[in-house]
């Protein structure tokens, strides 16, 4: 299918793009999907590859965009309800992606395990891993049971990957699946088999496609790391002398010794290594002690890393060496686009033609090529959402303060223009290990900044980014120093005259929505109002409901994070302590929801009716953990716009 015309805006002139005049933004403006998805360059630099939704968020289809200009735009699709995902050349006319549905808290389609190649030009297309039914008397060309992802594109082999397939367990809850590593032909769907594991494994390879490191996991769910030291070695445990606890192999140099990676020995964050895999040696090339590494920075097309970025708190650069060409040319391109973050995409094979990616807490995103041999020549690709404009938006600020106990905590805070006390949401977010905020686009936060409010993110301990000894400090401390540190962060908000103490809510999902009823129980003199959000309401219930707990990782999980104390896990509970909330209290739930399910949101409801305390819900029909159609997001913000005007609007005092 042709598209009318191309997706490729006016080229620019290594600046900041003009931005129309700012105007006010509704709540279909916040709730909208993104309009790009994914974008990724052919190796040869001639071809870009977008993932386009449709306007009601029900379809993404794939569109192949030449960059000389031309129209010979090709639309690829799946159908409806089907998306693209994971956008992988495997050559210069050859594309490979993943079916993916979509995840409601989470800004892109996720895979589920099946893959698709095609041509440029739609004419040859391949299913390379899926599960198809037989219908009636046809016959599903694939019976693939499990899920497939590209591990590695081969260079040397144009057209080939590497393809890592774990299957489906035999029976729920079972967790004995096997891992194989199969060479795969994209344009033919030939597949060789190349390395097997008979436990759930990852595997990462040197320069050349031989499998270095394998991870698994043991009965306590701690990794074990297996390597071979040269690539005809057999597999043996990785020595202490290179990670004590875990490893993630990024680059193996074309001398398939020289490596770099990140490990970690204990519990701190993940450092940058260069290591000698033969000798089983390294050299520590870049980290911090109290911060994760979030995102490499890679040389060219096929090179090593040259820098790192950090984001748990104030976004930052690390080159290793701020000399190099690759350094000079990153830190230019930062320059050209003040006050916004920067990332490589992809690099064509000859390093002379560049796609990267820009952001900021105003902007969305937005995709750009930088062509060297054409003088440095900046191209709009396309923005994440073109309707977003920057100046209307307010800027998030990076904020760091002591818990009680003394451990630094960062955080981000949003507000409108202006100085003074402010009303304010507390906006713990979800997950809650492992999951952190980051300096970036949000659209919550940006909505209530667009009403009035200013909004406070706190990485309290449980969050990642610091470190396994930080996510740690969370265990089991759901209901405890976990909501103590939300509680600091808003008395050093109003301490430092940025919070109205008179006029403070709290609002989350998931975790979030939990922490949001668990403070008002646990400092009931701090807030005014509470929305929770696809929320857990009742610790008891989760062990017993929801898709954790469907395997035995899950139910570990479970145990190690929430504890085994029934009388604790009550009293940390909001459904089982409604009577300790004095404030006006907001729920919002999807009726189809897997993670969180019903039961919670019950649960909360039926206590506060059994109390004989109105509270005010919303419930979505069709709607999973978070709401993902367009038009139920917009009513969510309508209905929390007017739940905050009755009790800490901007016009109270």
């Amino acid at each position: 299918m042709k598209l009318a015309a191309p997706l490729l805006t006016a080229v620019l002139a290594c600046a900041v793009p003009n931005i129309a005049p700012a105007q006010a933004l509704g709540y279909m403006d916040f709730a909208k999907h993104a309009a790009i998805d994914q974008v990724a360059m052919s190796p040869d630099g001639k071809h870009i590859a977008i993932a386009v939704p449709s306007a009601d968020g029900m379809e993404t289809q794939l569109h192949i965009i030449p960059l000389d200009g031309g129209k010979d735009v090709q639309a690829l699709r799946f159908g409806r309800q089907q998306h693209v995902g994971n956008i992988i050349w495997s050559s210069d006319d050859q594309v490979v992606v993943s079916r993916a549905k979509r995840d409601p808290l989470k800004t892109q389609p996720v895979s589920y395990g099946e893959l698709m190649s095609s041509d440029i030009r739609g004419k040859t297309q391949n299913t390379l891993f899926a599960f198809i039914r037989d219908s009636g008397t046809i016959s599903g060309r694939r019976k693939d049971h499990g899920f497939a992802s590209v591990a590695m594109t081969l260079d040397q082999e144009p057209g080939k990957v590497l393809v890592e397939f774990t299957a489906w367990p035999e029976r729920e809850g079972d967790e004995d699946q096997s891992t194989t590593i199969y060479k795969v032909d994209t344009r033919t769907g030939s597949r060789e088999q190349i390395e097997y594991s008979k436990d759930s494994a990852t595997f990462q390879f040197d320069h050349d496609g031989h499998a270095r490191l394998r991870a698994t996991k043991d009965d306590n769910d701690l990794p074990v790391l297996m390597y071979r030291p040269v690539a005809a070695s057999d597999w043996q445990p990785v020595p202490k002398s290179l990670a004590g606890y875990d490893m993630n192999l990024l680059y193996v140099e074309p001398d398939g010794n020289t490596a770099y990676a990140t490990i970690v020995d204990k519990a701190e964050p993940a450092q940058l290594y260069k290591v000698n895999l033969a000798l089983g040696t390294r050299i520590r090339l870049a980290g911090r002690g109290d911060e994760e590494i979030s995102r490499i920075l890679y040389s060219g097309h096929d090179g090593p890393p040259f820098g790192v970025i950090y984001d748990e708190a104030k976004p930052s650069i690390e080159y290793l060496d701020p000399g190099s060409k690759w350094a000079g040319l990153h830190a230019g391109l930062m320059k050209a686009f003040p006050g916004q973050m920067l990332s490589f995409i992809n690099w064509s094979k000859s390093d002379d033609k560049l796609l990267f990616y820009v952001w900021s807490d105003r902007n969305p995103g937005a995709w750009y090529t930088l062509d060297i041999a054409a003088g440095n020549k900046i191209q709009l690709i396309d923005r994440a959402m073109p309707w977003i404009k920057p100046e209307s938006l307010a800027s998030t600020i990076p904020v760091s303060f002591k818990s009680r106990d003394g451990l630094t905590l960062h955080g981000f805070f949003t507000a409108p223009a202006g100085a003074g006390p402010r009303p304010m949401l507390v906006m713990p977010h979800g997950g809650p290990h492992g999951i952190y905020d980051t300096w970036g686009y949000n659209s919550d936060a940006q909505f209530f900044a667009s009403r009035g409010y200013a909004v406070l993110q706190v990485n309290y301990r449980g969050s990642g980014g610091r470190g396994r000894e930080f996510i740690e400090r969370g265990y089991q401390q759901w209901g405890g120093s976990m909501q103590d540190d939300l509680a600091d962060s808003v008395n050093w908000a109003i301490s430092n005259k940025l919070a109205d103490p008179s006029r403070i809510c709290t609002y989350g999902a998931s975790y979030g929505g939990y922490a949001a009823l668990m403070q008002p129980i646990r400092y009931p003199d701090l807030y005014k109002c509470a929305i929770g959000y696809v929320g857990v309401y009742d610790l008891l219930v989760m062990k017993k409901a929801g898709d954790v707990k469907d395997s035995a990782s899950g139910r570990r999980y479970l145990d190690r994070v929430l504890g085994t104390d029934v009388a604790q896990l009550r009293a940390w509970s909001p459904s089982q302590n409604v009577g300790k909330i004095k404030i006006p209290v907001f729920i919002a739930q999807g009726m189809i929801d897997r993670r969180v399910p019903m039961e919670q949101f019950d649960s909360l409801r039926d206590a506060f009716k059994s109390n004989g305390v109105p509270i005010e819900t919303m419930v979505a029909s069709g709607e999973g953990h978070g709401y993902y159609k367009p038009e139920n997001r917009a009513e969510l913000y309508k209905r929390m716009e007017a739940f905050l005007g009755k009790y800490i609007g901007p016009d109270k005092h």
